[in-house]
């Protein structure tokens, strides 16, 4: 039933839970968390700042716990790298935390910065039109850095 909303079990405010996998704890921080299959224990994705960071964290969890079909809350953003997913070969609970916890903070930083958290050196730079949005996947040029190491 595509198109559809399942009616919400716990809590009626949509704003609580914005994503799957995630809740929000009361002091403001964001966590994630995700039970494992034909378990009961459950395996902890970190505390992020912004539900999003979670929610990427959880989408990257349980992509490499259920394959392509996982129903993810960003499925135009698949987790990229790192063997595919968990279907061609049992992944530990430790590896799968592990690759959900570095999306989650690498989501956060820049979730975080472009929330107005950023230093205010890169606020300056940004002012002066100096900054362009970096490629977190790209191994830096040494010859495009701009003036190196004093």
């Amino acid at each position: 039933m595509e198109g559809q909303e399942e009616p919400r079990k716990r809590g009626d405010n949509n704003n609580d839970k914005p994503y799957k996998g995630i809740r929000m704890r009361k002091w403001g921080k964001w966590v994630a968390e995700i039970r494992e299959p034909n378990k009961r224990s459950r395996i902890w994705l970190g505390s992020y700042s912004t539900p999003v960071a979670a929610a990427r964290a959880y989408d990257t969890a349980v992509f490499y716990l259920r394959g392509p079909s996982a129903r993810l809350n960003f499925p135009e953003a698949l987790p990229v790298g790192g063997g595919g997913c968990g279907c061609d070969g049992d992944m530990s609970a430790a590896s799968i935390r592990k690759k959900a916890t570095e999306v989650g903070a690498r989501v956060d930083a820049v979730e975080t910065a472009m929330r107005g958290g950023q230093h205010k050196a890169v606020k300056e730079m940004k002012a002066r039109g100096s900054v362009d949005r970096v490629d977190l996947n790209k191994i830096p040029d040494p010859e495009e850095t701009e003036g190196g190491l004093n």
